[in-house]
């Protein structure tokens, strides 16, 4: 009987989070005007209206260059501009594009070095509004000191106000939160361990073998 209960218990604050997450997701759109950045990422995915947004922002002197992260490999710059609608001026001089990001943890790692090589501080993240939560968990992993600014594109057939009306919508919400959770898992168990400044480095003096 206590361990039913328990379980009812799980599933009562597991349904309330996704509740909370798809409240949050609503908010995200419309997508405020966003500050002036050192950068933008646009994130592929199933949307090509990420990277349509992200130019915009970009013609619009929202920052100084743009990554489009996680690119089909067999993909050119000419298809990827056909896409974004850029201006060919713009766009050859300031877009960037990587190929090796095939999912979103790919994706922060992909941006975290491309940010470190271009020595940005801050960054405008435009993705579909469904994927910002679990985006922005991962970039503020991957890159703890830049300012993230989230501008999320609205997925029109996913009703986030009132997914659980639809089946599809319902599916998606429900796997984007459960990814979410499970990146909240594993940066909750990274936290609980040392500390970079916190790990010995043995030394001679100390009687540590040196390599």
């Amino acid at each position: 009987m206590r361990s039913l209960a328990l379980f009812f218990i799980l599933i009562l604050i597991w349904a309330t989070g996704l509740l909370a997450f798809s409240a949050r997701v609503d908010a995200f759109t419309p997508a405020a005007e966003p500050e002036r950045a050192d950068g933008i990422v646009a994130l592929t995915g199933i949307s090509t209206d990420r990277i349509r947004e992200a130019m915009k922002l970009l013609e619009e002197g929202k920052a100084q260059r743009m990554l489009v992260s996680g690119v089909n490999r067999e993909a050119t710059r000419d298809d990827i501009r056909g896409v974004a609608k850029a201006t060919r001026r713009i766009y050859d001089c300031c877009v960037d594009l990587g190929f090796q990001a095939a999912d979103t943890l790919g994706n922060a790692t992909e941006t975290a070095a491309w940010v470190k090589t271009k020595q940005y501080k801050s960054l405008i993240v435009v993705t579909s509004d469904y994927h910002m939560p679990r985006s922005l968990l991962e970039l503020h992993a991957a890159l703890p000191n830049v300012k993230l600014t989230p501008y999320a594109v609205k997925t029109d057939d996913l009703a986030a106000k009132h997914w659980w009306r639809n089946a599809p919508s319902a599916k998606r919400m429900i796997m984007e939160y459960n990814k979410y959770l499970a990146i909240l898992s594993r940066e909750a168990f990274i936290s609980l361990g040392p500390k970079e400044e916190d790990r010995a480095v043995p030394d001679k003096a100390a009687g540590g073998e040196t390599f």
